[in-house]
């Protein structure tokens, strides 16, 4: 590489020591450098040539380092952008990665951490002629090794969600995504990390819920040899293993308060130390978390920092449940299908593709996967499979307009006076009694009708009798 070929960085810092330091840190590894000391320089030096990465202090003399930003937006510039932040000062990070800076330095700057912003910054594809290839690659469906992974479905609340994920794979900004359990999170998060310049890096998915506390420092941070009884070799943790990549904090919200606040150090330091060592070693990886429960709830109930909350959430995406998407569901099955059976053959007839949509998927797309794979296993015919093969129990589809009338007309003809000193509880108790033995001898002593009739659950009518001590068999 050339200085003509080489790489030309904006670098904008109103401290003259500083701004030498990154400059000449830059020019050894072969970068050319420009330099610029205002806001209004900067505008300038933009406004005349074109840069492939630009590096800006928060604060300089004529204003902010968010005004470089948002004019890169608006003249809409192909440029990423990083910012230079005061030590601690976590406010004017998350501010910055907001307005679309693609990552941040806190000052003062370590010459590790600078190598590592300036190697992933430059591996940011150019929009320009990226789009098309991202676009082909959306079109592929889920993922085989080696396969693209993608969203399925064409519903507005998908394509919202696959358009916020390819624009912010670009970015190193920690993005945090929340949905019901098995509605594909995971799945979000390895197409951020795929579609991003750190494809060729690490994902490393972890499932906070699942590592005991006393083992999380060193699950995490890693251990030196000697540290604790049964450290024989130096280990590696969670964080070390992501280098260069991604890491995928599943379940988050689980993790405990004395953890959090060691993890919110090591997102704002970019660094840590290993169980039993005195050095902190940098670190450059990329933050994705996820939880099927709400964060803001549980910063108000105190069981969640705030301040981690706002370092992780600083870019939200919601998962839709299938519920939410009911008109994606028959494209979803037919590709999740397609896997199980490892046939382009297999279908789902229009009356299985109808009864799937009607299902309200309480376990999402795991729940769909579960039932798919019981419908092959035990249906005539595995490459054909209709609603029969399905064996969702009838109150599991949604019921028409007659029979919820049908129901309610059961309702009305009770005639249960309530006794002056009858609680509220058990006149409705009561009333709820007579309602089920309505139902269920209506039904002919069938359980699984009597539900369908009410519009319940088979399992909501089982728990109902057994709470109220009904012995109907």
């Amino acid at each position: 590489m050339t200085l003509a070929t080489a790489p030309t960085i904006l670098v904008i810092d109103d401290e003259p020591d500083l701004l030498m330091l990154i400059e000449l840190t830059l020019s050894k590894l072969g970068f050319n450098v420009v330099k610029a000391i205002s806001v209004a320089e900067a505008k300038a030096a933009l406004s005349e040539r074109t840069f492939d990465l630009c590096l800006t202090d928060m604060r300089l003399k004529d204003g902010l380092g968010i005004e470089v930003l948002q004019y890169i937006q608006d003249k809409k510039i192909d440029l990423p952008t990083a910012v230079l932040t005061a030590y601690g000062n976590a406010d004017n990070a998350v501010a910055a990665l907001k307005a679309g800076a693609f990552d941040y330095l806190a000052k003062p700057v370590s010459i590790d951490q600078l190598r590592a912003l300036v190697k992933s910054a430059l591996a940011v594809p150019k929009a320009a002629s990226t789009t098309q290839h991202a676009a082909r690659k959306a079109a592929l469906s889920p993922s085989g090794s080696g396969t693209p992974r993608t969203l399925l479905g064409a519903s507005q609340s998908i394509e919202k969600l696959r358009e916020l994920l390819q624009r912010l794979a670009q970015s190193m900004a920690p993005v945090h995504i929340h949905g019901e359990s098995g509605t594909g999170k995971e799945l979000a998060a390895r197409i951020l990390h795929e579609s991003g310049p750190r494809r060729d890096g690490p994902f490393v998915a972890v499932n906070c819920g699942a590592i005991p506390e006393n083992l999380m420092e060193t699950e995490f941070f890693g251990a030196k040899k000697g540290a604790f009884t049964g450290a024989g070799e130096d280990r590696v943790g969670f964080f070390q293993a992501a280098h260069a990549g991604t890491l995928f904090l599943d379940e988050v919200a689980d993790l405990p308060l004395a953890m959090q606040v060691k993890l919110l150090r090591v997102i704002q330091e970019k660094s840590v130390r290993r169980v039993g060592a005195t050095a902190e070693e940098p670190i450059d990886v990329r933050i994705v978390s996820a939880t099927h429960k709400s964060l803001p709830d549980l910063v108000s109930n105190g069981s969640f920092r705030q301040d981690l909350f706002y370092r992780l959430s600083v870019i939200p995406a919601t998962m839709p449940s299938l519920r939410d998407i009911r008109d994606d569901v028959g494209e979803i099955a037919h590709a999740v299908l397609a896997r199980i059976t490892r046939s382009p053959l297999a279908q789902l007839t229009p009356a299985a593709v109808t009864a799937l949509s009607r299902y309200d998927f309480p376990g999402n797309v795991r729940e769909l996967e579960n039932i798919l794979e019981r419908a092959v296993a035990l249906a005539t015919n595995p490459n054909l499979i209709d609603a029969s093969d399905l064996f969702l129990e009838p109150h599991e589809i949604p019921e028409s307009a007659p029979a919820a009338e049908h129901a309610a007309e059961g309702v009305a003809h009770l005639n249960i006076a309530a006794r002056g000193t009858q609680s509220l509880q058990t006149y409705l108790d009561e009333v709820e009694k007579q309602v089920l033995l309505n139902a269920i001898a209506e039904s002919g002593g069938n359980r699984t009708k009597a539900a369908r009739l009410l519009g319940i659950t088979f399992r909501s009518i089982r728990y109902r009798l057994e709470r109220l001590g009904m012995d109907v068999d």
